[in-house]
């Protein structure tokens, strides 16, 4: 069975997300406006072949898995885009405030049971 536009504009967004990309970064990835993915998303456009091969590539998933008709197969212990951001951002920082927001992790860590 087919998917909706919606669903599968759901997914890219999904996707787009846990790579920790912006509509934008991820427009830039592939060298379009944008706008294209906030229309592919949103089921405004429809995925033509040659976009559907070009945003997988993008996302670094199979095209079955960017449909939906695949479960998606993230590499085991691969950090997100979002976090290894975070992460240099946090090493820039002079060493006694990296330990401070360490500690600030780990104790949210610890309460959540991580």
């Amino acid at each position: 069975m087919a998917k909706s536009p919606s669903s599968t504009g759901k997914k890219i967004a999904e996707l787009r997300k846990q790579r920790g990309y912006t509509q934008k970064e991820l427009a830039e990835k592939m060298g379009i406006a944008w706008t294209l993915i906030s229309d592919y998303e949103r089921g405004k456009l429809r995925l033509h072949d040659a976009v559907l091969r070009r945003l997988a590539a993008a996302l670094e998933v199979s095209t079955d898995e960017l449909l939906g008709l695949k479960a998606t197969e993230r590499p085991i212990g691969k950090p997100s885009l979002r976090i290894i951001r975070r992460v240099s951002k946090i090493e820039s920082l002079p060493s006694s405030k990296q330990k401070a927001l360490l500690q600030i992790i780990d104790g949210f860590l610890q309460s959540q049971g991580k």
